[in-house]
């Protein structure tokens, strides 16, 4: 059966969202999408905050830096089919991650939105509310 999760505000019902499926978890109530070479390069540098609740999801990529920013995030690197690789918890400013091999996409969420929310091996799906 699929539903939309009361914690997804309807003005949000048509927007992607981030689900860790493993853990039957809503893990941000609104997706946006970096996919193109300056959307991805830009990312999150110079901007005040990332609020809870929202992620960027960085594709095709599979290494990030946090050079510019202000404020620490956790990272998620994705397989092409969405399955966790790595998490990085609490990346500081003015960091490079290591290049994931394997990883197709990644997924910059605010400091301590993962902690024990997700693990390598889990199953996230990005998408439209289920409805």
């Amino acid at each position: 059966m699929k539903f939309i999760p009361p914690e997804v505000p309807e003005m949000f019902h048509n927007q992607p969202v981030l689900y860790n499926q493993t853990r039957n978890i809503l893990l941000a109530q609104r997706v946006v999408i970096a996919d193109s070479f300056f959307t991805r390069l830009r990312g999150l540098m110079l901007r005040p905050s990332l609020p809870p609740g929202e992620a960027l999801w960085l594709r095709p990529c599979n290494s990030i830096h946090t050079l510019f920013m202000r404020f620490p995030i956790d990272v998620v690197f994705l397989e092409e089919n969405n399955r966790v690789i790595k998490i990085i918890h609490n990346l500081q400013p003015w960091q490079i991650s290591p290049l994931v091999r394997g990883g197709s996409s990644v997924l910059e969420l605010a400091a301590g939105t993962l902690k024990n929310r997700a693990s390598p091996g889990d199953q996230f799906y990005i998408g439209p509310a289920p409805r």
